[in-house]
């Protein structure tokens, strides 16, 4: 039976030798088209392998960069978080030595009502301020001395606006007035050159030369001055020295 799907092959060299033929059955023919699919399948596969190799091995120094990068960042955060650790640390301190409860009438003297002068407190003798300048509890935000910033001389205690401030202790009303930093500020005399100041007020209650007693209102608080949200700045200064308040002011009752 004939080979219909076959094919001859004839070779014909150029130098003239002897032609030779050869008999591709169809069976050698589907063989060769199998062989040959495979080839460029196998072909196909390698390159497309080495293709994604190449492509992998030229994003290493980038991902190598990226994770150098990653780690530092890493190193960076576990830096900062042990410092909010150290910072919380500190202000928890700082708020169980300084965190009041709210003030109750026998320890509280309302400022007086409809705008009036309140009367000279004719048995206010001077002591040291002791108190806890608000009646009700704050944050500390900034403590003394405060790092990173030098020139800051006090506490600054984070209040809602309108809170009552506190004389921290008996004495005279040196000065009342408006500052450019500290806004409108108080500060009483106590005596043996201690001064308090009470600043970033929004309402003050006493003039110059007055008679307060310890825990006597004297301001509103506020966000008056070079201030960024309500708070009241409070110091202590003996003979213009600032002093921390942390060795004056007393536990709350």
């Amino acid at each position: 039976m004939a080979d219909s799907g076959g094919f001859d092959l004839l070779v014909v060299p150029r130098d003239g030798g002897e032609s030779r033929r050869f008999r591709v059955t169809s069976r050698r023919r589907r063989a060769f088209v199998v062989v040959g699919s495979l080839a460029g399948v196998l072909l196909l596969g390698v390159t497309v392998s080495w293709g994604l190799l190449a492509r992998s091995a030229a994003r290493v120094p980038g991902l190598l960069a990226t994770i150098d990068s990653l780690e530092s960042e890493r190193a960076r955060m576990e830096g900062l978080a042990q410092r909010l650790a150290t910072l919380e640390a500190r202000y928890g301190s700082v708020r169980a030595l300084f965190g009041a409860r709210p003030a109750t009438p026998s320890n509280l003297w309302l400022p007086p009502t409809g705008g009036r002068s309140a009367p000279e407190v004719l048995d206010a003798e001077p002591s040291a301020p002791e108190s806890w300048p608000l009646s009700e509890p704050g944050f500390v935000t900034r403590a003394l001395p405060a790092e990173s910033d030098e020139n800051h001389t006090g506490l600054d205690i984070a209040i809602p606006e309108g809170t009552w401030v506190r004389a921290s202790g008996s004495g005279v009303v040196l000065d009342v007035g408006e500052d450019p930093t500290y806004g409108l500020f108080v500060t009483l005399d106590h005596g043996d050159g201690v001064v308090t100041l009470y600043g970033h007020a929004s309402r003050t209650y006493v003039t110059r030369g007055r008679r307060v007693r310890r825990n006597e209102v004297i301001a509103l608080s506020g966000n008056s001055g070079r201030s960024t949200a309500p708070h009241l700045h409070f110091e202590i200064r003996r003979d213009g020295e600032p002093l921390d308040p942390s060795t004056f002011l007393l536990p709350p009752n």
